[in-house]
């Protein structure tokens, strides 16, 4: 038997790891949003420190020349930029370490369920991968390809981290019934995680987009660049009302088919108020000129409905694994 309070200790981590997992997702969106990917030119120092400096004064005379020679022209420093970008690495090593105590702290499941821990394990080398790939990212001078890999590989992380979690408490979720919901739901809910995965591809080409045209500008007059949006920011701003029937239709059987206080219920009332502020956010950088604070917010609001989605299809599988065999 597994003592009950480290399986709660694992859970609570894994838990406090997957927020922590899509902070990170948040704090790199404000990094992309306010032109600061490059606010340290070199990884894993920050201009060469592990602190990085606060003023242009604690830098060489020839910095410029120093960097330029590494291949990164222009490289002005800015201490807000800067900062930002080093708050982002502090942020990403504290989830490292998060990660790596979740994966520890596992191996109480290698007797009962060795998929646990290997998951975790899984995990812990992926988030290395990450790491590795964040410094890729900074040695391409933020090449827009290399940029979406690193996202996807960041919801690659969240998933498995949801479904390590969900499958350390599988019995208790395989009490939920249900057995109501139409035979169709996991044909809709499927398509539904496929549609976010191909409107988050769609809107890291959007937001490629979007860093090209704020560059042109100098990342000022904001209003304009609206007036220089490809033809795909259109065809992701109309995708948006597919999405949103799609996922309200899952909804709305949830609600007609789920006990109240089901784990489901409470996921499926929070993914349709998530898509709705996803398109509250789309609007909002559409109409008032693509304000800073709105671009993380849509893409953290993205991230977190994908995993909305692929917890319920976890809910699903198991509930209805428990209700084949009578478990």
């Amino acid at each position: 038997m597994i003592n009950d309070q480290a399986v709660l200790r694992f859970r609570r981590l894994g838990m406090l790891t997957i927020f922590a997992v899509y902070f990170v997702i948040l704090v790199g969106g404000i990094v992309r949003a306010s032109g600061a990917g490059m606010g340290c030119p070199d990884w894993p120092t920050c201009f060469g420190q592990w602190v990085p400096p606060t003023d242009e004064s604690q830098l060489p005379a020839n910095y410029h020349e120093i960097y330029a020679n590494r291949g990164y022209e222009n490289t002005q420093f800015n201490p807000v930029k800067t900062w930002t970008e080093y708050a982002n690495r502090l942020v990403g090593v504290t989830t490292g370490f998060l990660i790596f105590l979740t994966a520890w702290s596992s191996r109480i499941y290698l007797k009962n369920d060795k998929a646990v821990f290997y998951l975790s394990l899984s995990i812990f080398f992926l988030i290395g991968f990450q790491g590795w790939l964040g410094s890729t990212v900074v040695a391409s001078n933020l090449k827009p390809v290399m940029i979406t890999l690193h996202m996807l590989v960041a919801l690659l992380i969240v998933a498995l981290l949801i479904y390590t979690i969900a499958r350390s408490q599988r019995d208790f979720i395989g009490r939920m019934d249900s057995r109501l919901l139409p035979a169709k739901f996991k044909t809709v809910l499927i398509a539904a995680m496929l549609m976010t995965l191909l409107q988050v591809a769609m809107g890291t080409q959007v937001r490629e987009a979007v860093d090209f045209i704020a560059h042109e500008h100098n990342y000022i007059e904001r209003q304009f660049w609206r007036d220089d949006f490809p033809i795909i920011f259109y065809v992701h701003r109309s995708f948006s009302s597919i999405i949103l029937i799609t996922n309200a239709w899952l909804v709305w059987k949830i609600y007609r088919s789920m006990r109240k206080g089901s784990a489901m219920l409470y996921a499926g009332f929070g993914l349709l108020a998530l898509v709705v502020t996803g398109i509250l956010a789309g609007v909002t950088l559409d109409r008032l000129g693509v304000p800073p604070f709105a671009q993380p917010i849509h893409l953290l609001v993205a991230t977190l409905i994908f995993g909305t989605q692929f917890f319920l299809y976890i809910c699903w599988h198991y509930s209805q694994k428990s209700a084949v065999f009578g478990k």
